[in-house]
């Protein structure tokens, strides 16, 4: 028998997360704004997304005004977050769904929209139009291993664990009230059944936790070995002018990072870069120096990166003939940089004080 929906609901009803993407209780959910929500969550923590999102209703108080955005505006409110497919998606799904009036009401419809998947799909119609389903996310995909005792790990036993979560709202209450169930399950697993030291003793369904009765909750779901991450290494040149511009470029439209700008660089390859065959892929004659190294991490990779620095007296018209863009640093703080870059542009030689260029 799956546990109590009522008695998670009660629960719920004591201990909600006061969420600004919430509707308040009794109130309809804008369907607006649980889809930024949700897709602003993906890979990131609710605290990270809180000031994005309120910066995003901020520029772009409704859809329409999301889908009538310029893209750079778009992607330069979204730097920082990561992911940054996801920021064209988003504004891609904007357009659509502001020519057809309105977000679809139907799980095929929200399915059909760009970078919608099926998670997010069961979100946007469970909270904001009351569709009868279980939305299967890193929160609920534990509860339900725990619940259910299930050991087989993770990704393999993805599907496992989402036909056992689907049987959850299979009673009365849940079906009742299909919005605040689902937004429970998150609420429990990211405050009473969490990653490390689950609160047992405080989960409205200890009592019907087969994993908490063998033992083994605070194991579940179990993972496979992750592989090693791999690393790579590039070289990006930092060129300022008399004037304090900067010299950046634009990244391809499609693939990692795309249609950031950036500073101009190398390709990110295995093999590290040597300074005599990093500085060939210089955009402009030097003279350039070391001006330190930044790490970033990607999902899939560790990215090391050599940051060359030089001041000239101004930009020859070949920088722009080859791609090249010049911006005045006082208006970097608005433009679609991804956080590496920020990092790149803020690094300095271990010898020289933070704030010397």
């Amino acid at each position: 028998m799956p546990p109590s929906s009522a008695d998670l609901l009660r629960w719920y009803d004591r201990h909600r997360r006061i969420l600004p993407w919430r509707a308040a209780p009794g109130r309809t959910a804008d369907p607006y704004h649980v889809w930024l929500s949700e897709i602003m969550l993906q890979q990131t923590t609710v605290a990270a997304v809180i000031p994005y999102y309120h910066r995003f209703l901020d520029l772009f108080p409704t859809i329409g005004d999301l889908a009538r955005a310029e893209t750079d505006r778009v992607m330069a409110a979204w730097a920082g977050l990561g992911y940054y497919a996801r920021a064209r998606n988003l504004h891609a799904c904007a357009r659509v769904v502001a020519a057809a009036g309105g977000f679809p009401a139907t799980l095929d419809g929200l399915l059909a929209l760009p970078g919608v998947g099926a998670y997010t799909a069961a979100a946007i119609g469970a909270i904001a139009f009351g569709l009868p389903v279980v939305p299967v996310d890193g929160n609920v995909e534990r509860v339900t291993a725990r619940l259910f005792a299930l050991t087989d790990p993770l990704p393999a036993a993805r599907r496992t664990l989402a036909r056992h979560a689907a049987t959850l709202n299979d009673s009365q209450p849940a079906r009742a009230r299909p919005s605040d169930f689902a937004q429970a399950l998150f609420d429990l697993g990211a405050g009473i059944c969490t990653p490390r030291n689950p609160a047992c003793a405080l989960c409205p369904w200890q009592g019907e936790c087969a994993g908490l009765r063998q033992g083994i909750a605070a194991a579940l779901p179990a993972k496979a070995p992750r592989a090693a991450r791999p690393v790579r290494h590039g070289a990006h040149f930092r060129a300022t002018d008399a004037a304090g511009q900067i010299l950046l470029r634009r990244r391809p439209a499609s693939g990692l990072l795309g249609g950031m700008l950036e500073l101009p660089g190398t390709e990110w390859r295995a093999e590290p870069w040597a300074e005599s065959e990093a500085l060939a892929h210089a955009p402009l004659p030097g003279p350039w120096r070391q001006a330190g190294r930044v790490t970033h991490v990607f999902t899939h990779f560790t990215l090391h990166v050599d940051v060359y620095a030089a001041r000239i007296g101004r930009f020859p018209n070949s920088a722009a003939q080859a791609g090249g863009l010049v911006f005045a640093a006082r208006d970097l703080d608005g433009l679609a940089l991804p956080s590496l870059m920020r990092k790149c542009l803020a690094a300095t030689p271990p010898d020289r004080p933070t704030g010397v260029p």
